[in-house]
């Protein structure tokens, strides 16, 4: 019985690990199949272009499938209406008259698409309209009427199942980006901040700080998503955008402080500042790691005392060395980072403060 319930609690634990990925492919499942059955009951010529539009608009988050719908129609239209009205007035009775009218078609179309990414789409609708009544030995014009219900049919099949099968929100997404983002550089700082007394890596310090960056990029596109989804549904929840711009900020201060932190400081100021960054580093990082923990949980923010203490330590200190004069025959490099030290620990201290104001605010629009 052991050897069988083991096998069955770790499929259960993937399942639950994976449970995003498997809604999504859900998902899918269900919108192709019921953009074919739609198809087949509408009598479109062609079901293949709605089932494989339902099936690339079915996004991870609804505001994701609803913004990418949007942009599919926008330029699966302005492609269609285009390219049927080239097929229409100018005759291709032959292989070098239809080649032209493509050129034609295809040109603007590329054009429009490279300017604005939402018409992405139209070159390919272009294509179709223009090659499609060739196979399917239908006009122009209804060849670009059909492409146009296809991928209508196809979207509004994606939205409403996005929407109704298992659905995920782009703000939950959002918020649970934003508490990974926190763990992210609750582990990162006190590494970056350990260069002040160690040699490090140039190439490890880079791996950190492209992680942290591609944290943010994630969930600056889920922060998109959210409002697409706040504008269509008219949601409640409060707009997550404050919280990303405090995240940005925390994580300019990390590249402070990284950059400062390129050479170890003198071996007379590691022995007076290092047990101080030592605790800013470890307080710091408790409190960006329970603030990541209170925002995926729904809680309050946890206090901000520790973090707080820690760094106005630290500025004590740094005003006693600035007062005695220390730092007046450093080479000048030393004396930026030291510097650059101070002004990013002082602007964590204000960032901290809003983060815990934000947190709070997500918490409670929850």
């Amino acid at each position: 019985m052991v050897r069988i319930a083991t096998p069955w609690k770790s499929l259960g634990t993937q399942a639950r690990e994976h449970r995003a990925q498997l809604g999504l492919s859900l998902r899918v499942t269900v919108a192709a199949l019921l953009s074919f059955v739609l198809s087949h009951l509408l009598h479109v010529p062609l079901p293949l272009w709605t089932v494989l539009t339902a099936v690339i608009l079915t996004q991870v988050s609804f505001g994701k499938s609803l913004k990418a719908t949007i942009d599919y129609l926008v330029g699966t239209l302005g492609g269609a209406v285009y390219a049927g009205a080239v097929a229409a007035l100018f005759p291709h009775a032959n292989e070098i008259a239809l080649a032209g009218v493509l050129a034609i078609a295809v040109a603007p179309l590329a054009l429009l698409a490279a300017i604005n990414p939402s018409f992405g789409v139209a070159t390919f609708t272009g294509v179709l309209v223009i090659l499609v009544p060739e196979i399917t030995h239908v006009s122009s014009i209804a060849s670009a009427f059909y492409r146009v219900l296809e991928v209508a049919l196809g979207g509004l099949t994606a939205v409403a199942v996005s929407f109704l099968v298992l659905p995920a929100r782009a703000h939950a997404l959002a918020i649970e980006a934003a508490a990974q983002m926190l763990d992210l550089m609750a582990r990162s700082l006190p590494e970056l901040l350990n260069g002040f007394i160690q040699t490090h890596d140039a190439a490890a310090i880079r791996h950190i700080q492209d992680g942290i960056g591609q944290a943010l990029a994630r969930l600056e596109a889920l922060v998109a998503e959210a409002r697409h989804e706040r504008i269509s549904l008219l949601a409640a929840e409060p707009d997550p955008g404050p919280l990303l711009r405090t995240l940005l900020r925390l994580r300019h201060d990390l590249v402070m402080i990284g950059r400062a932190a390129a050479v170890p400081l003198p071996e007379t100021f590691q022995r007076r500042f290092g047990p101080l960054l030592a605790q800013v580093a470890n307080s710091a990082a408790d409190y960006l790691r329970r603030s990541g923990e209170a925002l995926a949980a729904g809680r309050d923010p946890p206090p901000l005392d520790a973090a707080e203490a820690a760094l106005d330590d630290y500025a004590d200190a740094f005003t006693a060395v600035r007062r005695e004069g220390l730092t007046r025959d450093l080479p000048i490099d030393t004396v930026e980072r030291i510097f650059a030290l101070g002004f990013a620990l002082d602007q964590l201290r204000q960032n901290f403060r809003d983060l815990e104001r934000w947190v709070r605010e997500a918490v409670a629009g929850r």
